[in-house]
């Protein structure tokens, strides 16, 4: 389990940094698929090690990183 969750640490890293490095590269909006994987990986292991903070911080970029999808497919015209 130990060594689980220290992959999904680099792999959450490596994709948090993939969707920042993407967004100021400007390749928004699919900047927001790495981003939003490593969003993801990181509040499950703030859950698993039950570390507040870190849980906190990722998963409260969950409802942002939606309400950013939703802005964006309204100013596309898809919704």
């Amino acid at each position: 389990m130990v060594i689980s969750i220290k992959y999904l640490k680099w792999i959450s890293t490596v994709l948090t940094l993939f969707g920042i490095l993407t967004f100021y590269l400007d390749y928004y909006p699919y900047s927001m698929v790495p981003h939003g994987l490593g969003i993801i990986g990181w509040t499950i292991v703030g859950k698993i090690t039950k570390d507040n903070p870190l849980l906190m911080n990722f998963s409260l970029q969950i409802p942002i990183m939606i309400a950013g999808i939703i802005k964006y497919s309204y100013s596309q015209g898809i919704f």
